[in-house]
């Protein structure tokens, strides 16, 4: 029994029977799923929206909560306890965060959690408020799938009026290359040597289609940053918060229940400057690639840590056990359109390059230490901590 009523068992029995009535209420009318437990993590209460969220029974009260977490929260929950409780130090408690979490079947989904404390006379007890993301996130990539084909209509539409506008700016000097060289090519002769009224004539032309030629370079090079010009919204953000968000979402519905995932970030390096959106893109690509890698691997271990790098920056790897990147592939990982899937396109690495590289940094792969391939790449990190 909740330790709560048996508090009002013990001050009033009277009103044990309406406590119970409002216990059962609660637990059976909340929206999203509630679990209550205590400081041993056992189980206390659970609701229904908990039940049919997790598909447990009546069963799960008594256990560990741990077993409605994936790894690695599910081996190192008791420790984060023990670590709160000598500490004080919360990392979601009072806090929330988006994660994943475990049904009785085995397969994960992505959760938004909130956990709440009260202190009774049996001890403290922790009270934790769950929203399945899993119809939020359909409904997003819907959207986004909707947002992604007006913007690919819009690009088309664009790209037929730059290169209108491109073959306009060019071809006047192309045009001008090709006469000042057809031109130098009558004055040399049918010998190909020219006579000496010819030769300040030659060198002219050569001259101007020379500078015609820089000017085409010209055109090329200014539309080129006409169009990289938009600068992404970079604000100070919290890289563990990046990283677990980012892995909560790649790891869902991967099916890689028995892969050994590891989280190692120093807290040193934390703080760092981005756009999150741009850079948990980046995070998911590698996580997704990772697990990809793995699929057909006797021993799956996936560890993304971060560290130092020096001058500012810090640098996040993220590393598997997979089959390893070939040599010909490895030559033309970052270049677009180059892929080892079956139905990949190879833009996915491309675009993570120009993303970091946007943001200041590098991306590069070596062989990881379990015998799979590390994605290396370095982040500014932020000069000062941002509240919140």
């Amino acid at each position: 029994m909740c330790p709560f009523i048996e508090q009002q068992k013990h001050a009033n029995p009277a009103l044990l029977h309406s406590a119970e009535a409002l216990q059962n209420t609660i637990l059976a009318t909340v929206p999203d799923a509630m679990i209550v437990i205590d400081e041993a993590g056992t189980i206390l209460l659970f609701s229904e929206a908990a039940h049919r969220m997790f598909g447990y029974d009546n069963d799960v009260v008594g256990q560990n909560v741990r077993i409605l977490m994936p790894n690695p929260d599910r081996d190192r929950h008791d420790s984060y306890m023990q670590h709160y409780m000598d500490t004080g130090e919360a990392h979601i408690i009072g806090i929330g965060r988006i994660t994943a979490a475990r049904r009785r079947d085995g397969s994960t989904f992505p959760i938004e959690l909130a956990i709440g404390e009260a202190h009774a006379e049996s001890g403290r007890l922790f009270t934790g408020f769950i929203r399945d993301l899993t119809e939020i996130q359909r409904a997003e990539r819907r959207l986004n799938d909707l947002q992604g084909e007006l913007s690919h209509i819009s690009r088309v539409s664009a790209m037929g009026s730059l290169a209108s506008a491109l073959a306009h700016e060019l071809n006047q000097p192309l045009t001008a290359i090709a006469s000042y060289a057809e031109g130098a090519r009558a004055l040399l002769g049918e010998d190909g040597t020219p006579t000496p009224d010819n030769i300040d004539m030659v060198r002219e032309a050569l001259i101007e289609a020379s500078a015609e030629a820089l000017r085409a370079g010209q055109i090329v090079r200014r539309l080129r940053e006409f169009i990289s010009r938009g600068e992404s919204e970079r604000r100070v953000e919290r890289l563990r918060r990046l990283v677990t968000e980012a892995a909560a979402l790649a790891l869902t519905g991967s099916g890689q229940t028995g892969m050994d995932f590891d989280i190692r970030l120093d807290p040193s390096v934390d703080q760092v400057l981005c756009d999150r959106i741009q850079i948990q893109q980046v995070l998911l690509n590698l996580i997704r690639n990772a697990v990809e890698a793995m699929q057909r691997s006797a021993r799956q271990q996936l560890e993304v840590r971060s560290r130092p790098a020096g001058r500012g920056l810090v640098e996040v790897v993220v590393s598997d056990s997979g089959s390893g990147l070939a040599p010909e592939v490895a030559a033309v990982l970052f270049q677009p359109f180059n892929t080892s899937k079956e139905k990949g396109m190879g833009l996915g690495l491309s675009i993570c390059r120009t993303i970091v590289e946007a943001h200041g940094g590098r991306i590069w792969a070596e062989p990881s230490d379990f015998g799979g391939t590390a994605f290396h790449f370095t982040l500014e990190l932020a000069e000062e901590p941002q509240d919140g």
